[in-house]
């Protein structure tokens, strides 16, 4: 196992490097300068010729690429471009536990809520009970993020006024886990939604052919409860094809949350990231790709590793 770990990282190392320069090159042949993001009609050509010197933007392509490179192992992503040269280092840990909490949050409401719904639709096939998860699962895929979420504001916070229509916190009041929790709510169920329909449709369709198993029928015969032959006999080697999928989702989440943390003001790293590719901040742009791509591989790796705890028939 720790070698199949350590196998992995240091095949994560090109790939990460090849994501670094994909991304740089894309930014780079993008429409647009970074003298339009001053937004200062009295600038000088001076001024801009001063501002391109100061952060580099005269040098040649791959020589702005290998500084960025060489400055980023060591920690250091650069400075905004259009924050008066506030690091990005900054800019992001002041952001990223509010994206971890968001992701954790809407990762624990699809679990929870997907998995037992999924098994309870294949435990009854073809009943209303499971048309009615169906349904609403084909709905949750088909219904876009940013449409659900302007909805549940519209809803909830505008009409009913049961929950803050966006933001981490009431403004100018003392700390409180409730009211962090009750701003939580809407953006972490919207987050959720669409992975929770596709976990949904997975855990039922991989519970399905392990239903019919011989190994489930032993257990039947055997006088175990019909509870404990689903959940403990039968859940185990159903959420292995679950965990591979439940793996390949967490990018969609790290998107989701671009959207999702714009509707909601949620002041995490995907509204940055939003701001910050409109505003065309190229180090900060290069600094969330490659957080985001290193989550991606974490994320693919803990589902590697989690085959082995729910089958210890799989060897690496």
């Amino acid at each position: 196992m720790v070698t199949y770990i350590i196998r992995r990282i240091l095949l994560a190392i090109p790939l990460l490097l090849g994501i670094t320069i994909l991304s740089f090159a894309i930014v780079k042949m993008a429409p647009g300068g970074p003298g339009q993001l001053l937004m200062d009609p009295t600038l000088k050509p001076e001024d801009m010729i001063k501002f391109k010197e100061k952060y580099g933007l005269n040098d040649p392509v791959h020589v702005q690429y290998f500084k960025w490179l060489g400055n980023m192992v060591q920690g250091d992503f650069g400075t905004s471009l259009v924050r008066k040269g506030t690091p990005v280092s900054e800019l992001v840990m002041n952001r990223l536990p509010n994206t971890i909490l968001l992701m954790v949050v809407s990762t624990l409401l699809a679990v929870l809520i997907s998995i037992p719904f999924g098994v309870l639709s294949a435990t009854k096939p073809y009943s209303k009970t499971d048309y009615s998860v169906t349904i609403t699962s084909f709905i949750g895929l088909a219904t876009p993020n940013f449409w659900l979420g302007l909805i549940l504001i519209m809803f909830f916070s505008v009409k009913l006024g049961w929950f803050p229509t966006g933001g981490t916190h009431t403004l100018n009041a003392p700390f409180s886990i409730w009211d962090r929790l009750h701003h939580l709510i809407l953006p972490a169920f919207v987050l959720a939604s669409a992975d929770m329909a596709g976990l949904t449709r997975f855990t039922r369709t991989s519970m399905l052919e392990v239903v019919k198993q011989d190994y489930m029928r032993t257990a039947r015969a055997k006088g175990f409860k019909e509870n404990k032959v689903i959940y403990k006999h039968g859940l185990r080697n159903g959420l292995i094809p679950v965990i591979t999928i439940f793996g390949l989702m967490l990018p969609t989440f790290i998107g989701g949350a671009v959207i999702v943390e714009s509707v909601f003001s949620w002041p995490g790293i995907g509204k940055l990231f939003f701001d910050s590719a409109f505003q065309r901040d190229y180090p900060v742009i290069m600094a969330l790709t490659v957080i985001s791509a290193v989550f991606v591989v974490v994320g693919n790796l803990i589902a590697d590793i989690l085959y082995a705890v729910f089958d210890p028939r799989i060897e690496y």
